[in-house]
């Protein structure tokens, strides 16, 4: 009789991620001026902690095997991206205003059917991920009511961005 796989307790989140950039000015000018982080503790040019509201850090950068270096090359493994979950579409269509503002290009966007993506890259070329979940409710099911029927279809950006707040 073998035994079940261990699973992992329910209330496990990711905490932080941290990202090793080239640059912290240049990486706090996208993920500060740009997304509209807030900076909790700099050290210098070496390292930054960034937030939304006030928690000691979502995203960590920093240079310390980095200071002016270059993306790894495609073909490498690493970080494919890090995902930024905003709590409403309205949260999400300001990120893309932010984005459109900033003249910083998207690399995709995708509805998923559970979530609704903005994919493109920081400064680093590092991958993130800018996305909203549909509520539980409303996320598709496979036909014999098993698991989630995930799918990707083209986001319209501009209905997207009417829903930005003015």
């Amino acid at each position: 009789m073998s035994e079940a796989p261990a699973t992992i307790d329910p209330g496990v989140d990711i905490g932080h991620v941290h990202l090793k950039v080239a640059d912290i000015e240049r990486s706090l000018a996208f993920y500060r001026d740009v997304l509209g982080f807030e900076v909790q503790q700099q050290y210098g040019d070496q390292a930054a902690f960034i937030s939304a509201g006030g928690y000691h850090h979502h995203i960590g950068l920093n240079t310390w095997e980095s200071k002016g270096g270059s993306p790894p090359p495609p073909g490498t493994t690493g970080l494919y991206h890090v995902a930024i979950r905003y709590p409403t579409r309205a949260a999400l269509a300001d990120a893309l205003r932010r984005l459109v503002a900033a003249r910083i290009p998207l690399s995709g966007a995708s509805d998923h059917g559970v979530s609704v993506a903005l994919y493109l890259h920081d400064p680093d070329g590092n991958g993130v991920e800018l996305y909203y979940d549909r509520p539980k409710e409303e996320w598709p099911r496979s036909p014999d009511g098993g698991g989630i029927a995930m799918y990707t279809h083209p986001v319209d950006l501009e209905a997207l961005l009417a829903d930005a707040p003015i």
